[in-house]
C-alpha cells in the first residue's frame, strides 16, 4: 500500500503524506499511534545510518593494523631521488635543478612524518603488533627501510640544509651521523640475531631483503662521503665483507631453488644497491680524505694513491651491481605479466639510486662526458619510475590490494609454493 511504502522511506514528507492518507480510514486516536511509530523509525534509520559511517570510519583505520614496516620504501625511495637531483650529485646540472631536488626533499619530510605516525597508531591500536612485526620472517626484514629512510633525510642535510644554514647544521650533522652508526649498528646484529634463531625462516625463503638490516649500516659511509669529509675512511669495507657473505647465500639460493615468485622479483633489485652503495662510499671518502693527514707522506701524493685505488675499487664493485642488476631485470621482464603491485616495487628505486650515483661519480673521476650522459639518461628514467610506482601504489591502497588481510608483509608466504621454483631432481624424474 501508498501508506506503508511512505512509512519505510522514514522520510518526513513521506510521514505527513502517510497521515493524511490514514486518516481516511482509521480514527483520530489511531493517527498518534502512527506518528510515533513513524517517528522511531526515522530515528532507527539515521542511528543504522550514523553506524555505517562510524563503521566505514573505523575500517579506514582499522586497514592500519596491516601498516607495515615496508611501508618506510616509499619514503626511502623519494629521499634517495632527492639525493640524486642535487646539483652537487648530477654531472649535467640546469638552472633549477637544485629547486626540484629541494621540493622532493621536503616532499620525502613529509611521507617520513606520515609514515611515522601511521606505524605509530598501529602499534599503539594494535598491542602486540610491535613486537611481530620485528620477529616476523617477512615483515621484520623490512625494519631496516625505516632507517634507511632516514639515510637519505639526513644525508640530505648535506645537500640542501647545510648550504642553506650554516655552520650550526655541520655540528648537527656530526652527531646525526654518529648516533646512525650506532642505532643501524644494533640493528643489524639484533635483527638477525632474531631472524636466525627463528624456525620460519629457510633457506629457500631467501632474497636480497635479508640484506636490509645491514643496509642501513652500509649507508654510514654513504653519508660520511656525502657531508662528513673529517670522518674516518675506513667503515665501507668491513661492511662490504658482511655483503658478500649474504650475496653467497643469495646466489646459493638462486641455483638451488630458481628466482622467487613473480610478486617477490621486484626485490631482487635490492642486491643492486650494497655494492652500488658501497663503492661510492669508498669514492666519496677518497675525495673527501683531510688534506692535512700526513700519516702516508705529502698530502699530493697520498690523495692521489688513494683516488686511484678507490676508483679502481669502485668500478670493479660497480660491475658486481651491475651483474645483479641485470639478473633481477631477467627475471622481473620474464613474468612481468604475473606481478602484481607490492611495497617492493620501491626496489626498482632506491638501489638504482646508488647505481646512478656511482655512474655519474665515476664519470667526474674520469672526466667521461659519455659516462656522465649516460647517468643523466639513468636519472630521468628512475623520476618517471617513482611517478609511475607512486601511482600504482595509490591505486592499490584505493582498490584494496594492500593493507588488507593477507596482503601485506605481515603474511607469511612460502617461497617455493609457486609454479616457477625448480624442482627436486627426483621430482623431475618422476613427471618424466
Amino acid at each position: 500500500m501508498p501508506g506503508v511504502l511512505c512509512v519505510s522511506q522514514g522520510h518526513h514528507a513521506g510521514v505527513i503524506g502517510c497521515s493524511l492518507h490514514f486518516s481516511f480510514y482509521f480514527s483520530a486516536s489511531t493517527q498518534p499511534r502512527l506518528r510515533k511509530g513513524a517517528t522511531e523509525l526515522m530515528q532507527s534509520g539515521s542511528m543504522a545510518s550514523g553506524a555505517k559511517e562510524k563503521k566505514a570510519r573505523f575500517s579506514c583505520l582499522g586497514r592500519l593494523k596491516h601498516f607495515t614496516w615496508a611501508n618506510f620504501t616509499l619514503p626511502m625511495a623519494t629521499g634517495g631521488l632527492a639525493l640524486l637531483l642535487a646539483e652537487q650529485t648530477q654531472g649535467f646540472t640546469f638552472r633549477g635543478l637544485q629547486t626540484i631536488g629541494k621540493v622532493v626533499y621536503i616532499l620525502d619530510l613529509v611521507i617520513f612524518t606520515l609514515t611515522t605516525s601511521a606505524i605509530t597508531y598501529r602499534f599503539i591500536k594494535f598491542p602486540g603488533t610491535l613486537k611481530k612485526s620485528i620477529v616476523h620472517p617477512t615483515e621484520g626484514l623490512f625494519l631496516g627501510t625505516s632507517t634507511l629512510s632516514l639515510a637519505s633525510i639526513i644525508s640530505g642535510i648535506a645537500r640542501y640544509g647545510i648550504p642553506s644554514c650554516g655552520e650550526w647544521l655541520v655540528v648537527v650533522y656530526r652527531i646525526l651521523f654518529w648516533i646512525y652508526f650506532a642505532v643501524t649498528f644494533l640493528i643489524a646484529v639484533g635483527q638477525y640475531a632474531l631472524l636466525f634463531t627463528s624456525p620460519k625462516l629457510k633457506l629457500a625463503d631467501m632474497t636480497p631483503a635479508w640484506d636490509l638490516p645491514v643496509f642501513p649500516y652500509m649507508l654510514s659511509g654513504t653519508i660520511a662521503a656525502t657531508g662528513a669529509g673529517l670522518q674516518p675512511p675506513g667503515q665501507a669495507i668491513p661492511i662490504l665483507v658482511a655483503g658478500l657473505v649474504f650475496y653467497a647465500s643469495y646466489v646459493s639460493r638462486l641455483i638451488q631453488y630458481g628466482f622467487p615468485r613473480p610478486n617477490s622479483r621486484p626485490g631482487m633489485f635490492i642486491a643492486v644497491g650494497p655494492p652500488a652503495f658501497t663503492g661510492l662510499a669508498i669514492l666519496g671518502m677518497a675525495d673527501n680524505f683531510p688534506a692535512h693527514y700526513h700519516n702516508f707522506g705529502p698530502d699530493d701524493i697520498t690523495i692521489q694513491v688513494l683516488r686511484i685505488l678507490a676508483t679502481t675499487a669502485c668500478i670493479f664493485i660497480w660491475f658486481l651491481s651491475l651483474w645483479f642488476f641485470c639478473i633481477a631485470a631477467v627475471a622481473n621482464l620474464a613474468v612481468w605479466r604475473e606481478i602484481s603491485f607490492h611495497l617492493n616495487w620501491y626496489a626498482f628505486i632506491f638501489p638504482n639510486v646508488g647505481f646512478t650515483i656511482a655512474v655519474i661519480s665515476v664519470g667526474k673521476t674520469l672526466n667521461s662526458p659519455g659516462v656522465l650522459g649516460v647517468g643523466s639518461a639513468m636519472t630521468i628514467l628512475l623520476v618517471f619510475g617513482w611517478a609511475i610506482i607512486v601511482i600504482k601504489h595509490v591505486q592499490a591502497v584505493w582498490k584494496g590490494n594492500i593493507l588488507a588481510d593477507g596482503k601485506d608483509e605481515d603474511y607469511y608466504v612460502d617461497e617455493r609454493s609457486h609454479r616457477h621454483v625448480k624442482r627436486p631432481e627426483s621430482d623431475t624424474e618422476k613427471q618424466a
